[in-house]
């Protein structure tokens, strides 16, 4: 019997991850990414990408069932992102698509319920630790905006939180940073943890330190080439903050069983991130620090995560296909 399709989404701030499945627990089949920016709502995106992957052979017109993982609070029917201008009602958008199962929710607690299941050659230790089976997992990520969530055990099965801690107040770890935080302050009042970790936070991070405007891709090309030292500083400016709110998050889950960094920023750096100061910031937390030091922190390299863990939540809601 051939097995019903289902359509999956990682919607993010730039970019929408289109895939379609086989059945629950299969693998991802034509796996398409689509620019938000090109399309003027989220269902003229997924009618795109139904539409060519039509016109490549799959008998999309069975799709009965889609999880779409976004970057946004979920809190009721209206969703409105936060990094891009879509704006829509579930119930509508289910009924706009004709499915019988419209799943939508916080892309990083998508993330989140990857996190338990990925393969050794999908993630990359950074530093010590050893994590403990069976205990909170962390996950941090940093892209067009900020990722914060997280995996706990209940019984036998694994519960995601769905949060937006990449929002909290930054907190300055020493004199530079607090440099950083009053440039800033003059700018936005409010100076959130997103602010600085993200793609505009690498600028801004490199504005407030040299008075230089540059591109975020701009700066990461000139530290990794070395033509640039204030670019390398930056970067590691950049590294160590990062450091700091990932253990932040550590403590507060109690995140024993490891702490993952997702999100498309960190990937890019190659060698500069494992050599950087994330590290050993994770660990400075004064009487805390031996604590920190037992929790292995991990970079996910599996290429689209997200969508593995959409469609384990998606399997909570749905029957097994058949």
């Amino acid at each position: 019997m051939t097995r019903e399709l289902r359509l999956l989404a990682d919607i993010g701030g730039t970019n929408a991850r289109f895939a379609l499945q086989s059945g629950a627990g299969g693998g991802f089949d034509d796996v398409e990414v689509l620019p938000c920016a090109a399309y003027p709502t989220l269902g003229e995106a997924m009618r795109a990408y139904l539409a060519n992957a039509r016109a490549r052979g799959l008998a999309v017109d069975g799709v009965h069932h889609a999880a779409l993982a976004i970057a946004n609070p979920v809190e009721g029917d209206a969703v409105r992102m936060t990094n891009h201008h879509w704006s829509f009602s579930i119930e509508a958008l289910r009924q706009e698509q004709g499915l019988a199962t419209l799943l939508v929710v916080n892309d990083f607690a998508a993330l989140a319920m990857a996190l338990p299941h990925l393969a050794p050659e999908g993630k990359r230790r950074i530093g010590g630790g050893v994590e403990l089976a069976g205990r909170p997992i962390g996950l941090i990520g940093p892209g067009t905006g900020l990722g914060v969530s997280g995996v706990i055990p209940v019984e036998n099965r694994w519960v995601a939180l769905a949060g937006e801690g990449g929002h909290v107040s930054f907190a300055p770890c020493n004199r530079d940073e607090v440099a950083i935080l009053e440039a800033l302050w003059s700018e936005y009042g409010h100076v959130s943890a997103e602010r600085l970790l993200s793609g505009m936070g690498l600028e801004l991070i490199h504005w407030a330190r040299t008075g230089k405007r540059l591109k975020a891709a701009d700066i990461t090309q000139a530290a990794l080439d070395g033509s640039s030292g204030d670019c390398a500083g930056t970067v590691d400016a950049f590294c160590a903050i990062l450091g700091s709110v990932a253990g932040n998050v550590a403590l507060t889950l109690g995140a024993t069983g490891g702490m993952y960094i997702g999100g498309g920023i960190v990937p890019r750096l190659g060698g500069l991130f494992e050599r950087s100061s994330f590290r050993a910031r994770f660990e400075d937390k004064g009487r805390l620090s031996d604590y920190l030091a037992r929790i292995p922190t991990y970079l996910i390299t599996e290429q689209y995560p997200a969508l593995r863990g959409v469609s384990a939540m998606l399997s909570d809601r749905v029957k097994p296909l058949q």
